[in-house]
Parts: C-alpha cells; structure tokens; sequence
C-alpha cells in the first residue's frame, strides 16, 4: 500500500545518508542465558488506518457497480450485464443509507496518520458521499430525466456496449426482458416529484413526447432497440434465434412498456410541468441552486459573485474578437460579422457525410501536436461518431464518451450531424481539442491508467477540474497552431465567449428571475452561434442548473495557476511538466489542484537551488512520479 512504500522509502533514505561511525562501536553486552520473552509488536496506527481506508474504497466501488449496472457495463465489467440497478423509491431510498453507513466508517479512520495522497483520497471520496446524501436530501432524484436523457434515450447505450459474442446479446436481450420494470421506477420517482411540487419546466420537456414515439412502433423491426440484433455475426451460433426472441421481448415488453410511459408522460407528468424555468422557483428551490453551484464549481463562490465574474468575461472576450474581427477586413461591427458568420456559406459543409469527415481529419491532425505540450499521453484511442439521430435535434454541437477501463472499446467524440447549415467550420478545431485531445479525451484516459490508486479515484468527475481543463485546452490551440486566420480566432473566441456567458444566464435564470427569452436574446447578442445551437444549450442549462458554471470557473483557475507558475519559476517553467502535474491529479476538485500546484513549483525551486553536489529531488505529486 501506499504508506508502506513512503516508509520503505524514508528508511532507505536514513540508511544512505547516515554514513560510516566516527568511532567503533561498542560490542554488545553478553545474551543472557536466560530465555527473554519478546515484546509484543505495538500495533501500526498508519497501517491500520490505511488498510480501514482502502476496504472501505473497495468495498464502496463494488456496491457502486452493483447500484449502477450500466456503468459497469460501460467500464467493461460484465458481471452485471443483465441487470438495470433498483431505481425506485425504496431502491434510492436504501442507496442513501449505504451513503451514510460509508460516511460513518469513513469518519471512524484516523484520518491524520494516513499519507498525503491517501488524505486527498479520503477527502474527495467524503465530498463525493456528502454531494450523494444532500442530492438525496434535496430530492434531485424525483427528476430522473429530461429532454437530454432519460429512459426515453436507453437505446443509445446499445452504441457504448460491447457486442462480441452470443453472450453479449443474450445479456443484452436479458436486459431488455425487465426493461418495463426501468419504466415502471422512473414514474414512481415522478409521480413522488409532482406531490412534492419538483417537476421540471414545462418549456423543455414538450420535447421529450417526439423522443418517447420512437420506441411505440407498430412493428418491431423498426424499434431502435432491434438495431443491436441486426449486427450478429452470420455465423454466430444461435443468431437466428436470438433474433426472433429480440423481435418477441420488443414487441411484447419493451413497446407496450413505453406505450405506458408514453400516456404518463403525455397526460399527468407534461401537465404537471412548471411554467417557471428557475430552479429557485422549487421548494427549496435556493437551496437546490446554492448545493448545485458549489458541487459543479467545487469552490465557495455565490451566484452573484459569479455573475460578474460572467459580465466581466464577456465584456474582455468582446473586446478581444473586435481586434480580430478587424483583422478580417470585413466592413461592419461585431454584430455583423456575427451575423456574417451564422450564415455564409463558406463556413458550411454542404451535407452531413462532409462534416463528419472534416471531424475525422481534425483528429488526425491533432495527434502529432501533443507531445510537445505533453509528457503523458494517453493508450487508448478514441473514433469520432455521429450523435445519434433520436436525439441529434435536442442535444449539444458535441460531446465525449469515456473508453472502457479495460481497453476494450476506445473513447468516443461524438458530434451533431443535424441541420449541417447550423454547423460552421470555424467551431471544429475548438470543439475538437475540447471534447478529444487534448482535452477530454486525454485526460480521462490518463486518468484510467494508473494502478495504485483506488477504482473510485480513476473514475471520479470533478466538473470544474474535467470541464475547465477542457476550455483550457481550447486556448492551447494557438500553441498547436489551429487558428490560423481570423475566422478560426474568432471562432475560439466564440467558444470562450459561450463558457463566460453561461455564468451569466445559468444564473440570471436560476437566482435572478431571467426569462428564456432575455437568456437567448443575451447570447444571441455576443456570440455567433446559430439560433439553434443558442436555443437548445438555453433548455440545457434550464435542465441541467448549474453544470454549465464549471467551463469558465474551472479553465480560469487552472490559467491562475500555469501564470502562477510561469511567474515564479521563469526559464525554469516547462509546459510539458505542468500539465503532467495537472493530469497526474486525476480527477480533482479545484481547492486540492490549487494545493497540487504550488507543492510542484516549490519543489521545482528547491532543485533549481542545489548545488552541482546536491541530490537533484523530485517530489511525488498524485499519480506523477
């Protein structure tokens, strides 16, 4: 374990710089010839807490497997594979007493005896546990979907599975055998959530009936779940069977499963909806709001205090794309050229199959630019994928899927294929070194690597950390060479601007009675996004409070700490070893990275200072050795 490895280390270290003795010693006085009886060996507080700590870890990411079937599924465990997770009442109800009982063993470790990287552990996974039980709390879990997900969306998971063998698809089917009982829970929560007046708003969920149609067909062949089967190896044994008994399990349980949620939904649940879109507007409403920003951010900041911090952003970035946008030469003022980049038709692909293929040229493009900003590279590989159709319409311009942890299917950059004139150009390189290398493909990834650190630590999702490092990884596209004309500045300017305006309307919305109007009209005012892009990441954050804060707050405190750096260290900054620092935290939340940082550059000074004598020393940060 850890602690052992720093006590072997420190002993080594006594052994070789305590030298030969001045004098002989002296010889040791005669054994008795009495038997002696040895000492009992005093018990070892740090080995205790140690091994206490790491049970609970193991224990807790077995139960989290067990709860969350499909995310073992996802991460290439196959124990679970016919199972969904128990997601009713009592079922979440039991999940937030495990939370408790864990949070109780974790308070009865002595905490103080343990390592520092075993300290950081412990406090990320106690965070991790206090955010579980206030969710609960709170009652986060009587929403359990949206326009942007769902038991509406499932069928999108068959994308992310592995299909390898007949096993595969016999799970898989078993899975869809119980699927009426996935639906059952999730109206037990909403109906739970409508009595206690915590439903979502209205304005987004009238996109979600057109979602729901696509799984009640009338035949079965043309359900999206009948896709999978289709793909089973000719010669795979047993194929025509399993395809028949698809075809059965579809018609008689998944469809008339969702033709049930489908009259829930459309006759009490939409009905029900809120008119608001403020997550003040519940009870408890300030509450909610105040546990999201500070879970998303990881930090203690009001939403008023940011708020400015958005105005002000938007009011630099502004100043920055004027400069550039006169670089164009183009005759007219921001607004114009904004309006000029909506719409020109150089900026567009003329169909679909062109801009997935200028995605997948991107990505090759970027490979060969990341080992001179990066030490650590990652060893899976990521594809570029269409988002699927179903759900193209609701969703963003982008997003990433994290690879199976145990290599057995890559990461996956997933990207909006939907109404290509609403797709410009200028936003792929951007979105690409966001969403894949070197953002946030490359650091989940890396992150899944590392074998001696706990499963819970190679899988945690600190928003702010994974986000921010993201939009970071946007301004590293000057240092890689990516925007080269003013259009692609602007266009990274563009995707800037995007993040600092979402601290504005996420909480203009949800802490200052903001319409959706006054939020669309704000963004259509400062960024040329396409009406489209602006209004479907509006309903985002309608549905999502909070989560769009951690862009912005995260990418500003990591470009805090590399000036930081830069400004202390001189010549003696290395970008490489900088951001190896930062990947080698893992996933963290942003008051431990802003402790990881300044550790590193003290050390940094210490070698600068020895002398040509001196043992150069390197100290051990998180994963970075």
């Amino acid at each position: 374990m850890a602690h052992q490895r720093h006590l072997i280390a420190a002993a080594s270290l006594l052994l070789a710089c305590a030298g030969a003795p001045s004098e002989p010693e002296p010889a040791p006085p005669p054994a008795s010839t009495a038997a002696s009886t040895p000492e009992p060996a005093k018990p070892d507080p740090s080995a205790e807490a140690t091994e206490a700590l790491y049970a609970l870890f193991a224990s807790e990411w077995e139960r989290r497997l067990g709860e969350d079937p499909i995310e073992a599924s996802l991460l290439g465990d196959r124990r679970y594979n016919r199972e969904w997770g128990d997601y009713s009442l009592t079922g979440v109800e039991r999940s937030h007493q495990a939370d408790e009982a864990a949070l109780a063993r974790l308070d009865a470790i002595d905490l103080a005896v343990l390592s520092p990287e075993d300290r950081v552990h412990a406090k990320i996974f106690r965070r991790g546990l206090n955010d579980s039980i206030r969710d609960y709390e709170l009652g986060l879990h009587l929403t359990p979907i949206d326009h942007q997900g769902g038991v509406q969306t499932l069928a999108q998971l068959q994308q992310r599975l592995r299909f390898e063998t007949k096993q595969d698809y016999q799970d898989w089917l078993a899975r869809l055998a119980k699927l009426d009982t996935v639906l059952e829970q999730s109206v037990e929560l909403m109906n739970e959530g409508i009595a206690r007046g915590l439903v979502q708003p209205k304005v987004i969920m009238r996109r979600v009936p057109k979602q729901i149609a696509f799984h009640v067909v009338k035949d079965p062949a043309k359900s999206p779940f009948c896709k999978v089967f289709a793909t089973i190896p000719e010669d795979m044994e047993k194929r025509d069977r399993i395809q028949s008994e698809a075809l059965d399990v579809i018609a008689n349980v998944v469809v008339p499963a969702y033709r049930r949620f489908q009259t829930f939904f459309n006759k009490t649940y939409l009905p029900a909806c809120r008119e608001s879109i403020g997550a003040t507007d519940l009870p408890g409403g300030e509450e909610i709001y105040a546990h999201l920003v500070a879970h998303y951010t990881t930090t203690t900041l009001t939403p008023d205090e940011i708020h400015q911090i958005g105005l002000d952003e938007v009011e630099r970035i502004r100043g920055e794309m004027e400069a550039v946008a006169r670089e164009t030469k183009f005759k007219g003022n921001l607004k114009s050229i904004m309006r000029f980049m909506r719409t020109d038709r150089r900026f567009f692909f003329k169909n679909a199959e062109q801009l997935l293929a200028g995605y997948v040229e991107m990505a090759e493009q970027l490979k060969p630019k990341l080992p001179a900003l990066f030490g650590r590279l990652p060893k899976a590989p990521y594809e570029v994928k269409a988002i699927p159709e179903a759900i193209a319409p609701d969703t963003t311009t982008a997003y990433y899927t994290q690879p199976a942890a145990d290599g057995s299917r890559p990461g996956y950059f997933w990207v909006n294929l939907y109404d290509v004139k609403s797709r410009p150009k200028w936003e792929m390189a951007a979105l690409s070194v966001h969403e894949a290398v070197p953002g946030h493909h490359l650091q989940i990834a890396v992150a899944m690597e590392p074998a001696n650190i706990p499963e819970s630590r190679k899988h945690y999702w600190a928003t702010a950390f994974g986000e921010g490092r993201a939009l970071y990884s946007e301004r590293l596209g000057y240092e890689m060479g990516l925007y080269a004309d003013p259009y692609a500045r602007l266009g990274q300017l563009t995707y800037d601007m995007w993040r600092a305006g979402r601290l504005v309307v996420d909480t203009g919305m949800h802490a200052k009675g903001w319409s959706r109007t006054k939020a669309i009209d704000y963004f259509m005012a400062n960024a040329p996004k396409s009406k489209l892009d602006i209004t479907n990441e509006i309903d985002r954050y309608i549905g999502w409070p909070g989560q769009a804060l951690a862009y912005k707050i995260g990418q500003l405190e990591i470009l805090r700490l590399r000036g930081q750096a830069e400004a202390r260290l001189g010549d003696m900054f290395d970008i490489r070893e900088f951001h190896d620092v930062v990947l080698g935290s893992g996933g963290v939340p942003l008051d431990v990275l802003a402790d990881i940082d300044p550790r590193w550059i003290s050390a940094r000074e210490v070698e600068a200072g020895c002398s040509r004598h001196c043992v150069a020393r390197r100290t051990v940060f998180f994963g970075l050795s």
